[in-house]
């Protein structure tokens, strides 16, 4: 039994080595293939979106205040990707059929 895992993994070796000089010599690519790294993706952890979403949860805080009416003179904006009222210096989010009133830091 164990000559029979001794030649496999000399066997196994042999092969796995010619592979790699063949694809060296060449320049074949079968055996370790070209790294294709997508940064940039929505959900890898330094792309756009990504600094884009933190940004927003770290920028933008909810307070406990609803309001059923907004006051007169509000603006619609839309800041970080997140639609809001502006009214001179508050800020109202909709929720439900509530506004909450949010801090911006």
């Amino acid at each position: 039994m164990k000559r029979f895992i001794l030649r496999t993994l000399v066997l196994g070796s042999c092969v796995m080595a010619t592979a790699l000089v063949l694809g060296t010599v060449l320049d074949i690519r079968f055996v370790i293939p070209d790294a294709d790294a997508r940064v940039g993706r929505p959900l890898t952890p330094v792309s756009v979106a990504g600094v884009a979403r933190r940004t927003t949860r770290r920028r933008i805080r909810y307070t406990a205040v609803y309001v059923a009416t907004l006051p007169r003179g509000c603006t619609t904006i839309i800041m970080d990707g997140v639609t809001m009222q502006q009214c001179g210096t508050t800020y109202y989010q909709s929720h439900g059929s509530q506004w909450v009133v949010v801090t911006v830091n």
